[in-house]
């Protein structure tokens, strides 16, 4: 018994190894073993004898060899497979009693006794399994593949509900006692999750048409975040470089202004002049760059009606009412091409504001620069003239 049976795991493993494609992603050589591990699970705790256990292990091997000459029809394909294979090794009534116990994994056929009740039960054990969520994917996917049929999420679970509800049984008493609490666990999970995807769908199906796609609102959401953080940026750098100006002029204003009363120290006049000014200048165009500009902040039933104003932006309503302002809000809400044109609004003038304060921002740099070399080069001169 032992070294037939190591030939037909050798045979079976090989020929489901080479004879599926990547598309069997459930009925594999990995769904075979499990079946004979779960029927040598089962067989053993009902205490069938060694040659029913036998023909149980080898029937549990072959069952789904047929999927290596096609779908359809497996079943048969896989007792002739068996009986090719078996031929001359065993006795023709056990090759008989072998293919009926494969014939008897068909999901249209109720078990006929004790032997074929084991075995269907080990081909169904990953209904009472843990991984029957993992396994119930594993076979939506292989069905997509090789029927080229779709489904959705939700009609997924609906079938697995049905089938599991409605088709699915286990038939011996181990599987009874030991497999029939998981599997209720996981069909309560089915329905939960049936449950949530209808909400979903139902959700999605009152969404307004005219909403653009969560993609687009996902790029309205990060580009105006990158905008903001961009001016944030430039008034961090335009808060630079005004510190940096605001303490050269200090210093300058307290180590070089004094000694200038000093007749000896006129040639430090001009070149303490052209410093300064550009660091004047520096710290004038750096406080215009950061420099906030406030508009009206009020706008009118007319203006939201015609779509003139955009009630996104403080500016537009900081000194209306909070009554006419959350008119306006609503209205605004109402009609969504007049909320995303709103945003698109934003981010143009985002761009605007950001535009004027990074050009400002490079002139200032530029001049701060120039300043600095050139006040530099006058000190030298300077310095050499009176040597």
């Amino acid at each position: 018994m032992k070294d037939l049976l190591v030939e037909v795991e050798q045979y079976a493993v090989q020929l489901l190894k080479k004879g599926l494609g990547p598309q069997f992603l459930y009925h594999n050589v990995r769904h075979t073993m499990g079946v004979v591990s779960s029927t040598i699970e089962i067989a053993k705790a009902e205490k069938v004898s060694e040659k029913e256990l036998q023909n149980l292990t080898i029937a549990a091997w072959f069952h789904d060899t047929g999927y290596t000459k096609g779908i359809e029809n497996h079943e048969q394909a896989s007792t002739i497979i068996a009986s090719d294979f078996l031929d001359q090794k065993i006795s023709s009534e056990e090759i008989a009693e072998i293919n009926r116990l494969i014939l008897a994994t068909q999901m249209e056929v109720t078990p006929k006794d004790h032997l074929e009740a084991i075995i269907r039960d080990a081909d169904c054990a990953h209904f009472g399994s843990k991984d029957f969520e993992i396994i119930s994917d594993l076979l939506r996917a292989e069905w997509e593949l090789t029927t080229n049929k779709k489904f959705t999420d939700l009609e997924w679970n609906q079938e697995n509900i049905h089938f599991t509800n409605n088709h699915h049984q286990f038939y011996t008493n181990f599987t009874k006692e030991n497999w029939s609490k998981r599997k209720l666990k996981n069909l309560a999970k089915l329905v939960q999750k049936g449950k949530e995807l209808q909400q979903n769908e139902l959700k999605y199906s009152k969404k307004d048409p005219k909403l653009p796609e969560k993609g687009v609102e996902t790029m309205f959401r990060v580009t105006l975040k990158n905008h903001i953080t961009l001016s944030d940026i430039a008034d961090t750098k335009a808060n630079i470089l005004l510190s940096v100006n605001a303490i050269i002029v200090s210093l300058v204003l307290a180590n070089l202004i004094p000694k200038l009363d000093n007749p000896s120290n006129k040639y430090l006049i001009y070149p303490t002049l052209i410093f300064v000014l550009f660091t004047v200048i520096s710290m004038i165009l750096s406080v215009i760059a950061t420099r906030p500009n406030v508009t009206g902040g009020e706008f009118t039933r007319e203006d939201v009606a015609q779509k003139k104003v955009n009630l996104l932006f403080f500016g537009n309503f900081h000194k209306m009412p909070l009554k006419d302002f959350e008119w306006g809000m609503n209205e605004l809400m109402k009609d969504k091409d007049y909320l995303y044109n709103s945003m698109i609004k934003d981010l143009y003038f985002l761009g605007q504001v950001l535009h004027r304060k990074y050009s400002i921002l490079r002139v200032t740099y530029t001049i701060f620069i120039i300043g600095i070399v050139i006040s530099l080069i006058s000190f030298a001169v300077a310095f050499q003239t009176i040597t």
